[in-house]
């Protein structure tokens, strides 16, 4: 008998986890580079620290700190870079639409947290004909606290009315299951994802790993 057979609510990361975004993020950050003369960079220079957000991408596009004095200045264009192209590129992982279908089928509710803010999340989410579909969408704006702290975990579960410890929650940043772990759910680490500077995603001691969205299904025992 499978040890995740009382799960009620599978929660989901956005970027890295269900949606491969990097494409779009690395366009917005080399139309930067763009403005001032710059050459752009391979989109693998991006992709493993698309989760870092517009901090990342500044730091690794034009060498930005957040303690920079025009940080603000250029995290706001950076995010109107980014909106002229959110959805241009972007892509649901492959096997992702199995896997909430599997959920579904199996009687779990299933939502999207994540720290990317309500200007961004709710567009790219409802354009989606399957993300659309989510039961709860916590953005990083939501509740006063981003991840790692519980606090969006915690409310999408009571949105969902479902006890945090029959929850899981997938993503692919180690503050996704610092999030998860004070959350009191299970974390689950989604190594097919963006990763950061991680060399190996044990390290952050989640529950579970899974290397494709498709693990979710095997260790969830849905078939």
């Amino acid at each position: 008998m499978s040890r995740w057979r009382n799960i009620q609510a599978v929660l989901f990361d956005l970027d890295g986890t269900l949606l491969d975004s990097a494409p779009d993020l690395a366009a917005a950050a080399n139309a930067l580079r763009i403005q001032r003369q710059l050459l752009p960079l391979p989109l693998a220079h991006y992709r493993p620290f698309v989760g870092t957000g517009a901090r990342g991408m500044l730091r690794l596009a034009l060498g930005i700190q957040e303690t920079d004095p025009e940080f603000c200045d250029l995290k706001e264009a950076f995010f109107q870079a980014y909106e002229a192209c959110m959805g241009a590129h972007s892509r649901i992982f492959p096997g992702v639409p199995e896997v909430l279908q599997g959920v579904e089928k199996n009687c779990q509710s299933w939502g999207i947290v994540t720290n990317k803010i309500e200007r961004f999340t709710k567009p790219i989410v409802q354009a989606d004909e399957l993300l659309s579909k989510n039961q709860v969408l916590v953005c990083g704006d939501t509740t006063a606290f981003s991840k790692p702290h519980p606090a969006p975990l915690l409310a999408a579960a009571s949105t969902l009315r479902v006890d945090p410890g029959a929850c899981i929650y997938v993503g692919d940043d180690e503050r996704d299951i610092q999030a998860a772990k004070a959350a009191g759910m299970r974390a689950i680490a989604a190594s097919y994802g963006y990763l950061g500077d991680a060399h190996d995603v044990r390290c952050w001691q989640p529950d579970a790993i899974i290397d494709s969205p498709q693990g979710l299904l095997n260790l969830l025992d849905f078939h």
